[in-house]
Parts: C-alpha cells; structure tokens; sequence
C-alpha cells in the first residue's frame, strides 16, 4: 500500500513537471491588437471643443470622447427604433417599482489605458469610478452643461448642488444618497422622483463617461487635454482644431461584435452577416480632420483623402445624389452611400432676457412671431438644403418618443402678410426709410450671430430677405463656434441658430432645452421662463412612456409655438459616403454615440483604391 501511494505520487509529480516545462516551453499567446496598418481617415465640419467629457456641449467631442471613454450603457449598433445595451455592465440596471432606485452591476476585468497618474500600475474600472463621474458634475468649478440632467433630479442634489457652489468647491468625499458605490463593482443611482426614462442619460458620455478620480486630480483644469479612458481608442497626435490621430487602446477589454437588425432591415441584416463575431475594436487608427468649408471637405473625399464623407454637405446633393440616387460618376467609383433621417433639430433662439426681443408682455410676443412667420423656412429647405431635411412642426423630432405623426402646430406658418399686421398692431412703426422701430420710437435692430461658414453665410442671406419683407432691420457677427457657445450660455447673445442633435431618443432630449431652472449653462440657451411649461415638463418626467407622457410632449409644444423662444425650423437627413473599403459603416441614430469600433477596412480594396488614386 506504502508502494503503491508513493508510485502515485511521484508519477503525479512527474506529471506536474512535464506540465510546468511544456507550459513554458510554448509560446506565450499575443495580446490582441487590431492592424495598426488598417487607417479610417474622415473629417469633421466643427472643430472639438475639449476631451473633458463632461466640459462638451457639442456631436462632435462627443463622438471623439465616446471612443475613448466608457458609460455603463450604449444603444444597438444596428436596432431602429434605439435599443439600449450594457456596455460596462453585465446586464441593463435592475430598477425599483417606482423607478426612483436604479442599481448598476459592472464587469470586472475593464481597465484603464496607462497614464502616469497610475504610477505604473494597472487601473482598474471600479464602481466608485462611475461615483465620482456623477459627483464631478456638480462642481463649481467645471460648469458641466449637463448639470440640469442630474440636478434636481438626484436624490440630494440640490442641497449638495448648494452647498458645492456656496463653498466654491465640491467636496467629492462628503455622501451623497443620489448615487452611491454599494461594493466594488456595484452602485447605484437614487431619484427624488419616479423618472422611468433616466437611464438614457447612462449612456451619454457627458454625462456619465467614467473618469478616474487620480487623472483629473493629477491634471487638474488642463484635463481635457489629457483623456484617459477604458475606451477602445486613445489619443495618439492632437492638433487643436486641425487634426486628432487616435489610436488603439491594449488595455481595452475583451468585446466582440454583435447587434441585432429589425426583421425587415436586408441591409442591416447584410452588415450582421460581415462582422458578426469579430473582435473590436479592427481598425487600428482613426485619423479625423477639422475641415470647415463643404467644398474642400467633400473634394478631399472624392479624391481619396478620406476614407469617408460624414454628411454630404446639402449643397452638393444634387451633384452628387440627384433624386436620391448615387450620381453616375460615382457608381462607377463603387462609391457607397446611405440616407437617414437625423433624431436633430435646427431652430433660431432669442434670448427672453434681451431687451430687444425677450420678455412676456404682449408686444414682445408679438415681435417674435412677426419673426417666425416671416422666416423662409421652406426656401431654406429648397434652396439651401437641397430638400435634404423635413420641415419640423414640434421641437422634437420624428423617431423619438412621444413623437406623434398627426399631431401639427403652426410653428412654420409662413405669412409675412400677418407677421405685418401684427407689428403694426403692437406699434413697431415704419420710419420715413420703411424700417421698423421699437414701440417707443428707438431702433429696432435684430442682432444675429453666425460661424464664417458658407452654409451659415447662406442662411444669414434668407434671414436678410426675410426680415425685409416685414421691414426690420438684422445685422450678423461672424465668430467661432467655441466662442459663440460660451458667449451664448453667459447669456450675450441676442439671437442664434443653432443645430441640435438628440443625446437619447426621447423628446425630452430638446424640450429640456427650455425648461426654466435649465437656463444657461444647463442648456436653457434662451433663457425661457414659464411656469405653465416648467410644470408640464415635470409632470411628464414622471410618467412611463404612453400617451399620457406623449399629450404633455404636445402641451409644451404649444406653448413654445405661443410664446416663440424659438423659431423652429428643419429635421435634416443625413446621407453619408464612404469609399468600398470601409466595410460596415451605419450611422448611429443618436448621433453622440461612436461607432469607430464597428467598422472594418479591407486591406485588398484599400490597396486597389489607392493605387487607383
């Protein structure tokens, strides 16, 4: 017995060793990476603003910041309407009854790309991470435009809030029932009231992309020069306002490519057949230009520049997809091209404080809708446009919920006739030279601001043909967009068209833009007042979607069209290009979502493209 218990064991032992040499005699698998050689090349129209995460207030850094940062949540590559996802969690959040709880349970494993705020050593993404993301936007020193989606909302907030801005500082220790690490993979997010649709705001990367606590010590107000994420991508070259190099991210988790296509999408179901099961991210660099002007960035396209055309510029429709069909010339280039319609908004605001055109009294309304019912929406659809838009009648648009295809307001009522007769009703008089004054005799001069842009000289042109029609006089400063936006949130602007994509497929996403306690720096860009709207707006909040939720929606679409803070104009259709290489592409519905990681180059037709260039 002795014997044969030592002849196992030492057989056992031998067994061991030959493992232990075999083990080490083999050779080590490779990290995963995909072809540094595999390049996207595109170019932006706007250039970033920062890649602090939770400083933007633009698609753009968003799309850029969304590649290098995590939230807990993302949508579908591939569903229409919007699904909503785990995207560093192991299952979509477990919510209360009464949707005021909502419990969020992370992977373990996701690590931050190396910085030397981590001292050489690996960094783990951990619950307190998503803790201090959502703290951070309280700080008054950060300003973080999307304050108003958590203020007020959270539970705590607003005496946390307070007590942030009478100190001067956010004291980033101090608890906070809104939203708490339960252990090191859970937390979990408290509301003061049932707000069923709050874990959309968990998938925008401004509002809860994970940062560590240690950079943004470590970099203090310079931050945003310094992005450190979990994401697929990290910054590899940055020239501000000219050209960003990302690169792929080692530490990236494992994450494989999968999505799920309506039953009736061919095209998406084509897409989930090529990529299906393959490892993100596969292209190895992305490389984004910053080029303004349409012309230069649609000709860089076509002549091989770039690897793809992120929205034709509506101006060259009609070159390029006459009738909406791909022109003739670029068939034969094997040129690819899609057409969707965007979850985005363009509209003129007025600032409610101005002197000019804000306030409530009855005149100062009537200005207003004078404005909107003279405005040319339909020839800025026709000509400058190239009918590539919808005229829009809610200040929200088509494909988000609580949007109702029936239901029309008079927001783009064109009737200069009328806009006429009510400026000589409320005494905005014509002088001896046909121009109108203000009630009290002075000047009335609109002041409008625009980028040095050819699309926004354009626009300008019709806002000038408009308004003489009525005989008031509009005058326009050309600036940057990153300085206008900062005048525009201080409240210094009289007057600005903007374009606004959706940040979650609710109408919510715009109509918040005008929620009273949200003026300013919160989004309020108008600075719009009204209690009937601001109650409406937080009634509806509370509500699940339906119909009841959905005739709110409608209630504070009326009382925008009443008091015109905005001049709403167009949902635009977005047609994207893309040479045959690319393989994959689908623009995402929320257009802050990025989708870098799902695409694919093939590297035979990327050569015989350049060859050909």
């Amino acid at each position: 017995m002795y014997r044969a218990h030592m002849t196992v064991r030492i057989f056992a032992l031998f067994s061991l060793v030959a493992l232990a040499i075999a083990a080490h005699s083999q050779t080590p698998a490779q990290p995963y990476a995909p072809d540094p050689n595999k390049i996207l090349r595109y170019a932006f129209e706007v250039a970033e603003t920062t890649l602090d995460p939770q400083k933007v207030a633009d698609v753009y850094s968003s799309i850029v910041n969304n590649a290098i940062f995590d939230a807990p949540l993302r949508y579908d590559y591939l569903a229409q309407p919007a699904k909503l996802l785990p995207n560093t969690l192991v299952a979509l959040p477990e919510a209360s009854a009464d949707y005021r709880t909502f419990t969020f349970h992370l992977k373990p494993g996701i690590y931050f790309a190396d910085d030397p705020a981590f001292n050489g050593k690996k960094r783990e993404l951990v619950a307190e991470d998503y803790v201090y993301t959502l703290k951070r936007l309280f700080d008054p020193k950060l300003t973080a435009p999307l304050l108003s989606e958590v203020e007020g909302y959270l539970l705590g907030s607003n005496e946390y809030a307070e007590k942030a801005r009478k100190a001067g500082r956010l004291d980033f220790d101090a608890p906070f029932e809104g939203v708490k690490a339960l252990d090191r993979y859970t937390f979990q997010i408290k509301l003061i009231d049932p707000k069923p649709a709050f874990v959309f705001k968990l998938t925008d990367c401004r509002v809860a992309c994970a940062l560590a606590r240690e950079v943004v010590e470590k970099y203090g107000s310079d931050i945003g020069s310094h992005p450190v994420g979990t994401g697929p991508y990290r910054i590899a070259f940055w020239k501000r306002s000219s050209k960003m190099v990302l690169e792929y991210n080692p530490n990236f988790r494992e994450m494989y490519w999968d999505a799920e296509p309506n039953a009736d999408d061919e095209k998406g179901k084509e897409i989930l057949k090529l990529m299906k099961g393959k490892r993100l991210p596969m292209v190895g660099h992305i490389e984004v230009s910053i080029i303004e002007e349409m012309q230069p960035r649609l000709l860089g396209f076509l002549t091989g520049g770039q690897d793809l055309l992120w929205r034709l510029p509506e101006e060259f429709s009609t070159m390029a997809i006459p009738n909406n069909q791909l022109a003739p010339n670029l068939v034969a280039k094997n040129i690819q091209f899609a057409q969707q319609p965007l979850l985005d908004l363009t509209y003129m605001y007025f600032n409610m404080e101005n002197a000019t055109v804000g306030g409530y009294t009855p005149d100062k309304i009537a200005l207003r809708r004078a404005i909107t019912l003279a405005y040319r929406t339909e020839d800025e659809l026709k000509v400058i446009r190239k009918n590539q838009a919808i005229i829009a009648n809610t200040p929200y648009s088509p494909g988000v919920e609580g949007y109702d295809a029936n239901f029309r307001t008079s927001a783009n009522d064109y009737n200069p006739s009328k806009a006429n007769a009510l400026l000589d009703m409320y005494g905005y008089k014509r002088g001896a030279d046909g121009w109108r004054t203000m009630p009290d005799g002075s000047p009335l001069i609109l002041k409008s601001n625009s980028t040095p842009t050819d699309r926004d000289r354009q626009i300008d042109e019709m806002w000038k043909r408009s308004m003489d029609d009525i005989g008031i006089k509009i005058e326009f400063r050309k600036a940057r967009w990153p300085d206008l936006l900062k005048e525009s949130y201080a409240g210094k602007l009289m007057m600005w068209s903007l374009g606004n994509s959706a940040s979650e497929p609710d109408a919510e996403t715009w109509l918040t833009l005008l929620y009273g306690p949200n003026t300013g720096q919160k989004g309020n860009q108008a600075r719009f007042q009204l209690p009937a709207y601001d109650e409406a707006y937080k009634r509806a909040l509370q509500l699940p979607f339906g119909p009841e939720r959905t005739k709110l929606y409608q209630d504070m679409a009326k009382l925008m069209v009443a008091y015109a803070p905005w001049k709403i104009n167009l949902h635009r259709i977005g047609t994207d290009m893309w040479h045959p290489h690319v393989i994959g592409f689908r623009r995402p519905l929320v257009q802050t979502q990025n989708w870098w990681k799902f695409v694919d180059i093939d590297p035979a037709k990327q050569k015989e493209f350049e060859a050909k260039k």
